[in-house]
């Protein structure tokens, strides 16, 4: 077979390849292709945004990494890094924009100072699961879209590679009542939902999750939101706070990205693109599941052994900040057209799956949840 006349893998389809032998992309022309002698023995390095310590997260990258070296055979490996070994974590897409690194692992919406489009490729505050975020960006044409942004504005494409599912909301060193309670508040939380705090009162921060802790400990920060009960246990948060709040409505299903500079990724024979998409998809997957194992019993820890206090967010707090949010969505789509462009697809999405898992999905929940 001629190189390059196989059978493409999209990044959906490379989904049911999950399962397959470690060293299969689960395509056959693709692995035939792949058996190649002329290929480049290429060796990468992957900046991420995290402290190995956690597992899930880091894992994410970890995972995209092992899999794009095994169905390579080893001519294309992938090392992934600790953040701030590379860049600083915070900083990936910029490192990628600039080529000082090839690629990177992170959440996107960490940028949006440089464009709010990138809030679209990790989650909107108010947004979609992680089911409905996939099907909008596999399915949906949602990442489509993105890539043609992220090619114009970064000379960047990006891929999804991780998802943490719905969020809790944080935790607290005070009560909060009503949304009141939150005025003066110094909160560390990312993204579009730091700017929706923001509205409500509070003074928002950005830390990596390696710096969390002790901004916690010393009272730089009241409150700080990270993912759930598995990872904010490693980080040891049960001990200088109290209260657990939930539902993080900023972040009900926020995906994470694998970021490449785009000459870099042009220059890759296109096998290797392949494997990037799978390996990707792989990790999208295997994240998800790894959070929603971990987190059932680490919150059973969280109650049973510690003394917290689990709440949900008052009633007001939830209608505010989903007021604020979208006035917030209102604003950035009469500034900047090609927030609008992606926001009118994404609400048009939304307003679909939501009536089809409103009726469905939510209905089976509601009546499980009585037992």
């Amino acid at each position: 077979m001629e190189r390059r006349q196989f059978l493409k893998l999209s990044a959906m389809g490379a989904l049911g390849a999950t399962a397959l032998a470690a060293c299969g992309t689960g395509n056959e022309d693709l692995d035939q292709a792949l058996q190649d002698e002329s290929l480049p023995t290429l060796n990468w390095e992957l900046a991420t945004s995290w402290p190995t310590a956690l597992d899930t997260i880091f894992g994410g990258a970890q995972t995209f990494a092992d899999r794009v070296t095994a169905m390579t055979g080893g001519k294309f490996t992938i090392t992934a890094r600790a953040g701030g070994e590379l860049t600083k974590p915070l900083e990936i897409l910029q490192s990628v924009q600039s080529k000082g690194i090839q690629m990177g692992h992170t959440a996107s919406y960490y940028y949006i100072g440089l464009n709010p489009i990138t809030a679209f490729g990790t989650t909107l505050p108010f947004g979609f699961t992680a089911r409905q975020q996939n099907a909008w960006l596999y399915k949906g044409g949602g990442l489509e879209l993105l890539q043609q942004a992220y090619a114009e504005k970064f000379n960047a494409i990006q891929f999804p590679a991780g998802n943490t599912g719905v969020q809790m909301g944080g935790w607290f060193n005070r009560e909060i009542k009503s949304k009141k309670d939150l005025e003066g508040l110094k909160m560390r939380i990312p993204g579009l939902g730091g700017q929706v705090m923001e509205r409500l009162g509070v003074t928002v921060q950005l830390l990596p999750g390696g710096e969390i802790f002790q901004a916690l400990q010393t009272g730089a920060i009241d409150a700080t939101e990270w993912v759930g009960p598995y990872d904010d246990q490693k980080l040891d948060f049960q001990s200088v706070t109290k209260f657990y709040y939930y539902p993080g409505w900023w972040e009900p299903g926020p995906s994470l990205e694998v970021q490449i500079n785009l000459d870099d990724w042009n220059a890759l024979p296109e096998e290797y693109q392949e494997v990037i998409k799978t390996a990707a998809a792989m990790a999208n997957q295997d994240m998800l599941a790894d959070y929603d194992a971990k987190n059932t019993t680490a919150l059973q820890n969280l109650i049973n052994e510690t003394d917290i206090t689990l709440l949900p967010f008052p009633d007001d707090v939830m209608e505010a900040a989903e007021d604020e949010a979208f006035s917030l969505f209102d604003e950035f789509a009469q500034k900047d057209a090609d927030f609008k462009s992606i926001f009118d697809h994404w609400s048009k999405f939304r307003s679909e799956i939501r009536q089809w898992h409103n009726l469905a999905e939510r209905s089976y929940l509601d009546y499980e949840s009585r037992f």
